[in-house]
């Protein structure tokens, strides 16, 4: 059971999780590096239990790569999981074998429907162990990862591939094109590549920091850095977990925030670490990369910083600019839009903060709608998704005046939402009406899968009214509640 603290915080008793950071007696949120090995051992029993001499598990291709950190470990696998096909008395479905074991789908007469406005769940997949830390969301592909060490792929919610690494729980993931980035509970960055030929096929292509980076760097005594105390460190390397990643617009670069309160920028093309920023006082919970070379970190120190990317010859320095927010709770999540245009940060108090592009440095106001942290964002176009330790998704939609309304909340989670990841339905040439499809991963052990389906806006319905836009300066949400935007 969940228990408010006198703030509304999470108290340090709720969901003992390595990836929600607890708080300290000052109401912030601080690092919790105790991960469990209790969940990977009860996965492991899992599978041996349901397995026998004739049902052995798929097979694991080994891929061998130049730039594995760990040459006599190699982690780098890939499986190939078809679940159309039928099987016989002596093959055991992959299926069976997978931690996935229950899926359970609800199926609305009108869901099929390319007209339909229905908006609500549509179907949850549901882990026997293990919780669901990250998330994202390609076409009609689905990545998700969790403690078990393996990514899983989905496709029409069934199954398609999964492929493993030895790195720990899976606490980030982002795509550029053919290549899919994950962060991990060791502070490593894992890079993979779908192959051409089989796309459920993904092989492991790079290690961040590369081994050869790793030698290269530790024969030079400039290159140690002091963390915790005395001991040291070679600066490209995080030693504590990446909490977070991000590209740039140009997909150039890579960030990765981590709870050593650094963050670190990545050359995608040749892997190689190009700068380390001691960006804060506390753990790092959120990094995105921006419009025009703008960076902004969140962290457990309550601030958001805003850095921009400069270059000096053929080297890359990012150069602080200023704090966007100072305050006593935990920054928990960081999201910028699509246009580039707008900022939203979550807070371990439940706001959520929104900047303006325009006027970076004046705060735009701020929205609740939840009754604890939100702990992650998702926008598309104008809509904007946030997931909170309430268990609850509030979907925002942002007029062309600036204002916020809350349009939905999606409640069907028994725990804190941890990961969000949208699709617009017209991109995969499902629809042509205004619908996404809404992925959340949660500490419930589960993903769910939703339909958010938008009417015209306001100002759209009052234009072809013949009313001028505009009147309403404060709007509702679907259960009432006024919401308005609030300054500072």
């Amino acid at each position: 059971m969940m228990k408010n603290s006198p703030a509304g915080d999470i108290t340090a008793n709720s969901y003992n999780d390595a990836n929600v950071p607890r708080q300290n007696p000052a109401g912030k949120f601080t690092n919790n590096n105790d991960h469990r090995t209790k969940d990977m051992v009860d996965e492991l029993s899992f599978r041996l239990r349901n397995m026998s001499d004739n049902n052995l598990p798929p097979q694991l291709e080994d891929i061998d790569s130049p730039t594995d950190d760990d040459a006599s470990n190699r982690d780098s696998y890939t499986s190939r999981m078809f679940f159309g096909a039928s099987s016989t008395s002596h093959q055991m479905s992959p299926l069976m074998r997978s931690p996935w074991a229950s899926y359970v789908e609800r199926s609305p007469t009108d869901i099929s429907d390319a007209n339909s406005n229905y908006t609500g769940l549509m179907a949850s997949l549901v882990r026997e162990e293990g919780n669901i830390y990250s998330l994202a969301a390609s076409g009609d592909l689905l990545y998700t990862g969790s403690d078990s060490k393996n990514i899983r792929v989905w496709k029409n919610h069934k199954e398609y591939s999964w492929f493993k690494s030895n790195s720990g729980l899976v606490k980030s993931i982002v795509i550029a094109s053919e290549k899919i980035f994950t962060g991990h509970q060791d502070g490593k960055v894992r890079v993979w590549r779908v192959s051409v030929k089989n796309p459920s096929v993904h092989k492991r292509v790079g290690t961040l920091p590369t081994f050869k980076s790793v030698v290269k760097k530790s024969m030079k005594p400039k290159n140690y850095t002091e963390v915790r105390g005395s001991h040291k460190n070679i600066w490209i390397k995080h030693f504590d977990a990446i909490s977070s990643l991000s590209l740039s617009e140009d997909q150039s670069i890579l960030y990765s925030g981590s709870w050593d309160t650094t963050v670190k920028v990545w050359s995608v093309s040749d892997f190689k670490c190009l700068e380390s920023i001691t960006a804060h006082d506390d753990a790092i919970n959120s990094v995105v990369a921006g419009f025009e070379g703008m960076v902004f970190s969140g962290s457990a120190d309550g601030t958001v910083k805003a850095w921009r990317r400069e270059f000096h010859g053929k080297r890359t320095k990012h150069f602080f600019i200023d704090n966007l927010l100072k305050q006593e709770c935990a920054v928990t999540s960081l999201i910028i839009n699509q246009a580039g245009t707008m900022i939203y940060c979550g807070s371990s108090n439940g706001f959520l903060h929104f900047w303006e592009r325009e006027k970076l440095l004046s705060r735009g106001g701020r929205l609740k709608g939840h009754k604890l942290a939100v702990l992650c964002l998702a926008t598309m176009e104008n809509m904007v998704f946030s997931g909170s330790a309430d268990t609850n998704i509030c979907v925002w939609r942002r007029d062309k005046g600036g204002e916020h309304k809350c349009l939905h909340v999606l409640s069907g989670h028994t725990g804190p939402v941890k990961c969000l990841a949208v699709e617009d339905e017209r991109r995969v040439g499902m629809v042509s009406r205004c619908r996404w499809t809404v992925y959340s991963g949660s500490l419930d052990k589960s993903v769910k899968i939703w339909r958010v389906s938008v009417e015209a806006t306001e100002v759209e319905r009052q234009q072809s009214s013949g009313l001028p836009p505009g009147n309403s300066s404060r709007a509702r949400s679907s259960s009432g509640q006024m919401f308005s935007r609030m300054r500072e």
